[in-house]
């Protein structure tokens, strides 16, 4: 008799196992390629482009310094440690191509400022509005100098009536406090 329960057994257990295969559940399902949702929330965009120039992808330069080692660096114990705060994400080639597309939007609509004579910074923060940049984009203005993050790459700079500048770069590991990711924090960790 315990011959014919496990024959059973296994006959019940096979059936049940095969019977599954190629059913469909209720609910959401992901189709084959599709790529699985981010697990952070994106940055909005603001000052994007219509068109971006295809980056051409660098080719690493050479060391100049003669293959010097952390070791052999005249530089004070945990000096990198110290400092990491200041650390900017780096940019892929596609990414500064898009910053560099967004800084000459920034700059064009800086320059219609400029040709008015207007260089508060009331004005820079109305110019970052026209291009769709407001507060959550990190933006941040005093005193001539501006910072945003366009949703892909940092732009800052600097818009006075003797300089207007403009720097593509990451967003800083450790911003300074209260201004949004991409100015540099003055102080340390």
């Amino acid at each position: 008799m315990s011959i014919r329960r496990s024959a059973a057994a296994t006959a019940v257990l096979v059936a049940l196992t095969t019977t599954a295969c190629g059913t469909q559940r209720d609910g959401p399902t992901r189709t084959q390629g599709a790529a699985p949702a981010p697990s952070f929330t994106p940055r909005p965009t603001c000052a994007q482009a219509a068109e971006v120039p295809v980056a051409v992808p660098s080719s690493p330069a050479p060391s100049v310094d003669g293959g010097r080692t952390r070791e052999n660096v005249d530089a004070p114990p945990n000096y990198a440690d110290n400092h990491a705060y200041r650390t900017q994400a780096p940019l892929a080639a596609d990414s500064r191509a898009q910053g560099e597309a967004s800084a000459a939007l920034i700059r064009t609509e800086l320059e219609k400022a400029r040709a008015e004579g207007d260089f508060r910074d009331e004005r820079i923060a109305a110019a970052l509005r026209n291009l769709g940049c407001g507060k959550e984009h990190g933006v941040h203005i005093g005193y001539g100098f501006y910072s945003v993050h366009t949703g892909v790459a940092c732009v800052s700079g600097r818009f006075t009536a003797e300089e207007l500048t403009g720097e593509v770069h990451g967003a800083y590991a450790e911003p300074q406090p209260g201004t949004g990711p991409c100015v540099e924090n003055r102080g340390g960790h």
